[in-house]
C-alpha cells in the first residue's frame, strides 16, 4: 500500500482523505492532529468558539462530505438543535449557524470517512492530541516525526493540512489576547474597558465573547434584538477598532452556485496576463468597469464608475460608510439585505463584485512589484469586503450592543500607535490616546512564509533553496528542493495567501484537497507561477 500522512484533520485535511477515498486501490492513511479530536478544525472547536459565535457559511455553500450539512441537520433531535438556540422547524439552506454545530458535522462525517475507507480496504491510524514536530524530504520518501514517537515513520506522500496560525495560549496575559483564539475562551474578562482591533467578524466574535460573560440577548418580535447588561457589570465598556472604522456588510441574497461572467471570463484574464506585467492591473480594472457597467448601469453612473482606476475605486465604494454613522449605516444595511432575501431580488454590483474576486485573483502572481502593492492597498481591500459580508444575526447582536451603551467604534486613521503600560494597552491616534483594561487583536490571519514553518528540518530544507515563501504546483505538491518533489503537498493556507490573498473558506479546503489527493495518483504537477514574497 501507498503511505499517506496527513497532518491536520480540519477541513483541508477531511476533503483531502474524502477524495482518496475515490482511489483505485487502498491506501495506508495516517492522520495527525494535534487537538483532543481529529475532524473538526480549529474555528468550529468548542474549545476555541462559544455557541454565539456563527459560521460565515451556510449549507448551500459547503461541499458534501457524503451529505449536506443541511441533510445531516435534519437527522438531529429537536433537543440536540435546541443546545444552539436551532429550531428544527426554522432550518433552511442559507442560514448561519452557530460554528461548533458545523464542527459536530464534520467530526461526525470524518468518523464516516474512516469507516468508508476500512471498508474499501484502507489501512487507517488516527492519532489524535498528537503533535507532528518535524518533516524531512528524502530520496525514499518523508520522515513524519510526532510527539511520543521515538523515530519517524517513513511516508509516499506528506499532506500538510495545518489550516490557521494564531499566537499560542502562552502568549496571551489575562489582558492581552494576540488574537481571539488564543485563550479567549477560558478566561474569564472583568467589567472594565476593553479595546479590540478589528472590526470585521473576528472582532464581532471577540465583543460576543466578552459580552457573553456579563449579560443576555433577547430576541423579540421581527427578529429584533436586545442585551440586558447584569447589574453587576455596568462597567463594562468595548470598543471596536480599524482605520477606517467602518462595519462589513450583512450576507446578501444572490444565486449559488454563481452564474458565470460575461466580460472578465477565464480567456479574458489569460489573455491580459499573456500581455506581460506592466499594465496588468490596469487592464484587468478596464474589463472590470465593462463588467459592473453592463451588469448594473445605474449603479455605475451613481458612482461615477468610467470616471475611476484601480487606486481611486475603492474610495467610492466605501464612501457611502464613510459619510454615516456606523451603526446607523449598519441598521439601514441590515434592514436592505433582509428585504431583498424575502423578495429573493439579487443586487447587480454587489454580485458582479463576489464573482469577480475568484477571477482577478489568478493576476496576481503575474503583477509586478508596483502593482502588487497598488492591488493589496486597493481593489483587495474591496474583495474581501465584499465576499467578507457576515451573518445578519451577528449585525443584530451589534447593533443591540450599541443600543445598550455597551459598544462603540473608533477609527485609528493610518497612523496609529499601540503600546503597553504595565497590564494596560494604549492606543494613541490623530493627537488622542486610549487606554484599555483588556485588548484583543483581532485583525484575522497574517500570510506566513518559510521561516515560520514549524518543521525544523523542511524549513533548513526550503530555505537552502532560497524559497521565501514554499513554492508549490497545482497540485499543491512541492516543486522544491528536487527531492520533495511529489512527495510533500503543502495545503497550509496562510503560507498560500501571498500569490492567492483570498484564499480561505470550506469551499477553497475542498478544491485544495482534492488536488491534494490526487498527488496519490498522478506525477507531480508542472509549476504554478507565484508572486515572490514582497513585505507589505
Amino acid at each position: 500500500m501507498k503511505k499517506i500522512a496527513i497532518i491536520g484533520s480540519g477541513p483541508t485535511g477531511i476533503y483531502t482523505f474524502y477524495a482518496l477515498l475515490g482511489n483505485p486501490q487502498p491506501l495506508s492513511v495516517s492522520v495527525y492532529e494535534q487537538a483532543a479530536e481529529a475532524g473538526v478544525g480549529m474555528p468550529y472547536s468548542i474549545e476555541d468558539n462559544s455557541r454565539m459565535m456563527l459560521a460565515n457559511i451556510a449549507s448551500i455553500e459547503i461541499p458534501p462530505v457524503f451529505i449536506t450539512y443541511i441533510a445531516w441537520l435534519r437527522t438531529l433531535s429537536d433537543r440536540h438543535l435546541a443546545r444552539y438556540g436551532v429550531e428544527a422547524s426554522s432550518l433552511h439552506v442559507r442560514q448561519f449557524l452557530p460554528r461548533i454545530l458545523l464542527g459536530e458535522y464534520f467530526r461526525h462525517q470524518f468518523l464516516e470517512i474512516v469507516a468508508q475507507a476500512r471498508r474499501q480496504g484502507f489501512e487507517v491510524n488516527i492519532h489524535e492530541a498528537c503533535e507532528v514536530t518535524d518533516l524531512e524530504a528524502t530520496s525514499q520518501g518523508v520522515h513524519v516525526w510526532a510527539q511520543g514517537e521515538r523515530a519517524p515513520e517513513l511516508f509516499d506522500l506528506a499532506v500538510i493540512a495545518t489550516g490557521h496560525v494564531w499566537p499560542d495560549d502562552s502568549q496571551a496575559t489575562r489582558t492581552f489576547f494576540p488574537s481571539p483564539w488564543s485563550g479567549l475562551m477560558d478566561a474569564r474578562i472583568p467589567a472594565c474597558e476593553v479595546g479590540i482591533m478589528g472590526t470585521s467578524l473576528s472582532g464581532i466574535d471577540a465583543a460576543m465573547a466578552v459580552v457573553a460573560q456579563h449579560g443576555k440577548f433577547t430576541e423579540g418580535d421581527n427578529a429584533q434584538m436586545t442585551f440586558a447588561l447584569n447589574q453587576e457589570s455596568e462597567l463594562l465598556s468595548i470598543t471596536l477598532m480599524s482605520r477606517t472604522g467602518i462595519l462589513p456588510e450583512a450576507d446578501f441574497y444572490c444565486p449559488i452556485p454563481y452564474e458565470p461572467l460575461n466580460i472578465v471570463t477565464p480567456d479574458a484574464i489569460e489573455k491580459a496576463i499573456a500581455g506581460g506585467s506592466d499594465g496588468l492591473l490596469d487592464r484587468v480594472f478596464g474589463l472590470m468597469v465593462e463588467e459592473i457597467a453592463q451588469s448594473d448601469p445605474a449603479w455605475a453612473k451613481h458612482i461615477s464608475l468610467r470616471t475611476l482606476d484601480a487606486d481611486r475605486f475603492p474610495a467610492a465604494w466605501f464612501a457611502d460608510r464613510h459619510q454615516h454613522d456606523p451603526f446607523d449605516w449598519a441598521c439601514a444595511n441590515l434592514n436592505e439585505v433582509e428585504r431583498n432575501k424575502r423578495e429573493k431580488h439579487t443586487v447587480p454590483w454587489r454580485y458582479t463584485l463576489l464573482r469577480l474576486h475568484e477571477t482577478v485573483e489568478d493576476i496576481v502572481p503575474f503583477l509586478n512589484e508596483k502593482d502588487a502593492k497598488r492591488f493589496n492597498s486597493g481593489l483587495a481591500r474591496v474583495f474581501i469586503d465584499n465576499y467578507a459580508a457576515i451573518p445578519s444575526q451577528s449585525i443584530r447582536r451589534l447593533l443591540a450592543l450599541h443600543q445598550a451603551g455597551i459598544i462603540s467604534i473608533l477609527a485609528l486613521g493610518q497612523d496609529y500607535h499601540l503600546s503597553e503600560n504595565g497590564s494596560q494597552t494604549l492606543i494613541s491616534a490623530e493627537g488622542n490616546t486610549r487606554v484599555f483594561d483588556v485588548f484583543i487583536d483581532a485583525r484575522g490571519q497574517k500570510p506566513l512564509k518559510t521561516s515560520d514553518l514549524p518543521f525544523p528540518t523542511l524549513r533548513t530544507q526550503l530555505q537552502a533553496c532560497g524559497d521565501d515563501i514554499p513554492d508549490v504546483g497545482d497540485d499543491y505538491t512541492l516543486l522544491s528542493p528536487e527531492i520533495a518533489r511529489g512527495r510533500i503537498a503543502f495545503g497550509a493556507l496562510p503560507y498560500l495567501m501571498h500569490d492567492r490573498p483570498f484564499v480561505q473558506g470550506i469551499t477553497v479546503s475542498a478544491e485544495i484537497g482534492a488536488a491534494m489527493a490526487r498527488a496519490a495518483l498522478e506525477p507531480p504537477s508542472r509549476t504554478r507561477r507565484r508572486l515572490p514574497y514582497i513585505d507589505i
